[in-house]
């Protein structure tokens, strides 16, 4: 539901930071974020927990789990807070240096969304506009039905960045409001080195967690090496932080 334009479009306008922009006469300058989400030149000295993943920093409120998100590949592709039976899930992507992508984003979401047999409809958020959806998923027992879900969208300085509520928090606002909070913590990196529009910013899992996983590795194949076994490893805990 998100991603750069095919080869070949028409209308196709990939930019690259070190080479001059393809402007959009109709399109407006990014809104100021007055409180966050922030980028990282302007982000406020305070005491935030954050998790460091590289191009997102990301908060960890109080009983709130903090998920990293890794495809099949083993790269890190977004990070999900989860507060109860509620969760939003955060992506950050490369954008133009002079304008917002979130209205053309939110329009291609809600298209796709309509297409493929879900609702989505323009709604007024406390980051300005969002998408509230339904979103076909297969439910088990039941074949497929529609998942409510929120598409909140935030343009930065050369980033864009992605929140996706789903369960209560998506139709509650009760349920939302600790996880919207959140958002507004969230700092982005978006780093120097030119990239095109829409392709996702870099992100990496925690230093704790990769040393962690090191020193793991290391005691296995000391054990192996004294002890040679024939089992196969066991699959290691989900990477989590709660506070």
């Amino acid at each position: 539901m998100f991603g750069r334009r095919k080869k070949g479009s028409s209308d196709e306008a990939v930019e690259v930071e070190d080479v001059d922009a393809v402007e959009q006469e109709d399109a407006s300058a990014p809104p100021p974020r007055p409180s966050g989400p922030w980028d990282d030149d302007d982000a406020p000295d305070d005491d935030v927990n954050r998790i460091d993943l590289g191009g997102l920093q990301v908060p960890v409120p109080p009983d709130t789990e903090v998920r990293v998100d890794v495809s099949p590949e083993g790269e890190v592709v977004a990070a999900t807070l989860v507060r109860g039976d509620s969760a939003m899930q955060v992506n950050a992507f490369a954008a133009p240096r002079s304008y917002g992508i979130w209205a053309e984003v939110r329009e291609e979401i809600g298209a796709a969304l309509r297409e493929g047999g879900g609702r989505a409809d323009d709604a007024e958020g406390p980051y300005g506009t969002e998408l509230h959806a339904a979103v076909p998923t297969q439910v088990e027992g039941q074949g497929v039905g529609l998942a409510p879900a929120r598409f909140i969208g935030v343009d930065g300085p050369r980033w864009f960045l992605r929140a996706l509520l789903t369960g209560p928090a998506a139709t509650d606002p009760a349920a939302a409001a600790d996880l919207e909070a959140a958002l507004r913590d969230v700092v982005v990196v978006r780093g120097s080195d030119p990239m095109a529009v829409r392709d996702p910013l870099p992100l990496r899992l925690p230093k704790q967690v990769t040393e962690a996983a090191e020193a793991g590795a290391t005691a296995a194949a000391d054990d192996e090496a004294e002890q040679p076994s024939l089992l196969m490893p066991e699959r290691g805990p989900e990477i989590t932080e709660r506070r």
